[in-house]
This record gives structure tokens, C-alpha cells and sequence, in this order.
């Protein structure tokens, strides 16, 4: 995982039933962050960005990433979509360029 840039782009993991995706995410978290060889970065867009507010049992999870030098980051187009910006508590808001760089840098494994 170490050179990897995690992309979330839901608040889910898989598609069918919405609570057992839900259940099945923050259960991804919970072993990633338990990893000796943490990602690079989380990056989080679409409703993605709903796992960095406190609505979100995901973000407990992201702020122990953030704390062992994983950058977490939103996508600030998606924030504004969402009217987001003042539930962001973890990480920061970001640009797609951003992502653009460290896509071209670093493997993206995508999770939706």
C-alpha cells in the first residue's frame, strides 16, 4: 500500500444493499489503518467526501490515518456540491490537480 493513493468515491463500498456497503467500508478502513505499510493518500470524491465529516463512522478511521502521515484530501468541487466545506474534520480540501499529480506519481486503487 505504501505507494498507493486510495480514491474513495462513495460513501459505500460495492453496490446493493446501502448499510451493508456502509458496514463493509469502514470495516476496509478499520484493517487499513492497521497496516505497517499505509497508503500515501485517501482521496475522497462524489459523496466520497461524506467520510471526512463527523456523519460518517469512516472518519474516526481517517483521522488515525491522518495522525500516521496519511494526507487525506477532498476534492473541493464535490464539497461545494454538497455544501460541505464547514463538516470537513479531517484532512483538508483540495483540487483535482492535485489528484492529477499524485495519480501520476503513485498507483490509484479506486473504491466505490
Amino acid at each position: 500500500m505504501k505507494n498507493k493513493v486510495i480514491l474513495a468515491t462513495s460513501t459505500q463500498l460495492g453496490r446493493g444493499d446501502e448499510q451493508l456497503g456502509e458496514s463493509v467500508l469502514e470495516t476496509f478502513f478499520t484493517l487499513l489503518k492497521q497496516r505497517e505499510d499505509l497508503p500515501r493518500a485517501v482521496f475522497c470524491m462524489n459523496s466520497g467526501v461524506y467520510l471526512m465529516t463527523d456523519d460518517s463512522f469512516v472518519s474516526v478511521h481517517l483521522k488515525e490515518l491522518e495522525q500516521k502521515g496519511v494526507e487525506i484530501l477532498a476534492c473541493k468541487t464535490c464539497v461545494d456540491h454538497y455544501g460541505l466545506e464547514e463538516k470537513i474534520t479531517v484532512g483538508k480540501i483540495s483540487t483535482m490537480g492535485d489528484f492529477i499529480s499524485l495519480a501520476s506519481e503513485h498507483e490509484v486503487l479506486t473504491i466505490s
